[in-house]
């Protein structure tokens, strides 16, 4: 990522510091967080549909990052073949190799959400927010030592590529080309004449150490989430944490193709829309309301009532957002900056009155 927000450096303080390299990864959870845990959930609360969904999502994500290691290595054994000579490959193999690379992209493209869905699950509860930061969150450590990935890829030449990013961001770099430091060549991949935006022949290495890492963390997410025994605090921290940080994303939106078209310099965010991104982090967080909407509103139903249409429109404003661009409205950054700040407040009230909820309910919001 480009930026750092206060919200991500929350959601990277929820991993434990100092995490091994490549080493299996641990989490901790703060002492009231611990305390929380072992308490009854206020009466109302009802979570098991939240780890359903989370679950779910898990398990298409495992699936998504096994069939997308399995086109990596395809493309790995086609480059290994011409001796990982990219202008060979890009050029007797063209079809071949731009049929693999076609097939890695609509993968990508169709795992995008399968993450993004329960982002606020994962990112808002402390013993699962390291794999945020592993998939979809992180920096490189050039970018931003503080927020970096806790991961290396070691390379099948037997080069590592210390603390190199998120996997998403990653991955969408090397194959759309905008992390040119993964890319081996440019290629005219469709035979029209022309090299334009995506037309690049990936470094053969790094992909496919990408796509082991990205199989390796998502099983490991997937049964820490069969593990994960959610309680009222972790709800409560997840919408207290996630929903404002609205600005963070409408910020990435700003700065992608998506507002800025070919002059975007940004390195993610540039072929799914930040705002589908938003609207599917919404929507997972909507369903992590609905387990505790029905405790609050035991104590304080016009505040539960006020909060859950609040959260809705909130969704709804992103959707018809979404909508627009889908049918061809192209907005300026100063439009993206006037709807960000708008979408920031409304999360600002929400996360507020969830806050405040929890004061009531005696729950702890996990620091």
């Amino acid at each position: 990522m480009t930026t750092t927000s206060f919200h991500l450096n929350l959601r990277v303080a929820f991993v434990v510091a100092g995490v091994a390299t490549c080493a299996l990864v641990s989490t901790s959870t703060s002492s009231a967080a611990t305390a929380a845990t072992a308490a009854a959930p206020p009466a109302g609360t009802n979570l098991a549909p939240v780890k359903s969904y989370l679950l779910r999502h898990t398990a298409l994500l495992t699936q998504f990052t096994r069939d997308f290691r399995s086109s990596a290595n395809r493309y790995y054994a086609a480059a290994k073949a011409d001796g990982f000579d990219y202008d060979e490959l890009g050029s007797t193999n063209r079809a071949s190799v731009a049929r693999q690379l076609a097939l890695a992209k609509s993968l990508w493209i169709r795992g995008n959400p399968y993450y993004e869905q329960v982002e606020g699950v994962v990112a808002g509860t402390p013993s699962l927010a390291v794999y945020d930061v592993i998939l979809d969150a992180g920096s490189s450590a050039k970018e931003d030592p503080a927020s970096a990935v806790p991961f290396d890829l070691k390379l099948r030449n037997g080069k590592v590529l210390r603390k190199p990013g998120n996997l998403y961001n990653l991955t969408e770099g090397m194959l759309w080309g905008t992390r040119p430091d993964l890319v081996a060549a440019k290629a005219d991949l469709d035979g029209d004449g022309k090299v334009e935006f995506g037309e690049v022949l990936p470094d053969a290495h790094a992909f496919a150490a990408a796509a082991d890492a990205f199989v390796l963390y998502a099983a490991k997410l997937d049964r820490s989430a069969k593990a994960w025994k959610p309680t009222a605090s972790d709800a409560f921290t997840s919408v207290v944490v996630m929903v404002p940080t609205m600005s963070e994303y409408f910020g990435q939106w700003k700065v992608s193709r998506f507002v800025l078209g070919d002059s975007a310099k940004g390195d993610s965010f540039n072929v799914v829309s930040r705002l589908s991104d938003i609207g599917d982090i919404l929507g997972g967080l909507r369903v992590i309301y609905a387990g505790i909407g029905p405790a609050i509103a035991k104590v304080d139903p016009q505040q539960h009532a006020q909060t859950k249409r609040e959260l809705d429109a909130l969704w709804t404003y992103v959707a018809k957002l979404k909508g627009q661009e889908r049918a061809g409205k192209r907005f300026t950054p100063n439009q993206a900056d006037t709807l960000g700040r708008a979408a920031q407040e409304r999360a600002t009230a929400i996360a507020g009155q969830v806050t405040q909820a929890a004061a009531l309910l005696k729950v702890t919001i996990a620091q």
